[in-house]
């Protein structure tokens, strides 16, 4: 038996889950989507990743078909219909189906998918012994073209860091903005640790702001780390005594090695792995009754 897809206000098979060639989000990336967790049999941060979901909707003027109090919904049962109290959450919208030009006027119905399934993006070693990550040639999106903060189904600058990234042997690429600050990995917001300060790029170098991120930042302000959101340069990631990535496939895992300088002493730090430990205990904290998958 396959995946029971959201598509479009039904739940359909695996197989029967299809999209238009016509429509705008295959054609030119045209739409949004979301990636949510769900731990213990409840959906991590519900709320958050809905309304950065509308956020992102709103940024590009589409319009969805649904309220988010439905789109909550539509997650939760996503879940139940596919008996998964663990799971990887892809909530997608697009423009919808038009015809083989640009103007998104002639798309009148977006596309809403939901799909729950699993994934795993590193090896549990790389969580023991840290990440080798690069920085690349490819720069982040500038806020004037495609903003960051737009969680968009046109990942290509993404994409082009990846496969630098993949070339030089890399798990991940780290993306400089277009001032050659520090702006964030291809799917992760990025951290430091100086001299007992926790560091990361602020939302202003032009980044998404991470629902990983923002858990991070309130675990460190409720733990008294001391912590800046402020401007980073490669330096600071050189010589900076600990190093991590966040993100919501990822979760937290450390970086021990970038652009072949060893961080730190090689090893996930103290601080990466108290922060660690407090994110993983708040997953099993229900913090909204709508996000109980089975009851």
């Amino acid at each position: 038996m396959g995946l029971k897809i959201y598509l479009d206000g039904s739940f359909v098979e695996e197989q029967d889950a299809k999209v238009s060639v016509f429509d705008h989000g295959f054609l030119y990336g045209d739409g949004i989507f979301e990636g949510i967790r769900a731990y213990h049999n409840c959906v991590f941060r519900l709320k958050e990743h809905v309304d950065r979901f509308f956020d992102s909707a709103k940024a590009i003027n589409l319009e969805l078909p649904v309220s988010k109090k439905q789109m909550g919904d539509i997650i939760v049962e996503t879940c139940r219909q596919n008996g998964l109290r663990e799971a990887y959450i892809r909530v997608v919208a697009s423009r919808g189906k038009g015809d083989l030009g640009l103007d998104p006027r002639k798309c009148p119905i977006p596309t809403l998918v939901c799909i729950a399934s699993s994934i795993s993006l590193y090896p549990e070693e790389l969580y023991r012994n840290g990440l080798k990550v690069i920085t690349v040639p490819t720069r982040r999106n500038g806020p004037e073209g495609v903003n960051p903060r737009i969680k968009s189904l046109n990942y290509l600058n993404n994409i082009m860091a990846k496969i630098e990234a993949n070339i030089a042997g890399a798990e991940e690429a780290i993306m400089l903005n277009q001032e050659g600050y520090v702006a964030e990995c291809t799917g992760d917001n990025i951290f430091i640790v100086k001299n007992g300060v926790l560091k990361t790029p602020a939302l202003h170098v032009g980044m998404l702001e991470g629902v990983t991120r923002n858990e991070v930042i309130k675990l460190a302000r409720a733990e008294d780390i001391p912590l800046e959101e402020t401007v980073l340069t490669r330096y600071d990631l050189f010589t900076a005594d600990e190093a991590f990535l966040t993100g919501t496939a990822a979760e937290l895992i450390p970086v021990t090695n970038i652009d072949t300088r060893v961080i730190g002493d090689g090893k996930p730090g103290p601080i990466f792995n108290k922060l660690l430990i407090k994110y993983r205990e708040i997953t099993k904290v229900v913090d909204n009754p709508d996000a109980v998958i089975m009851r």
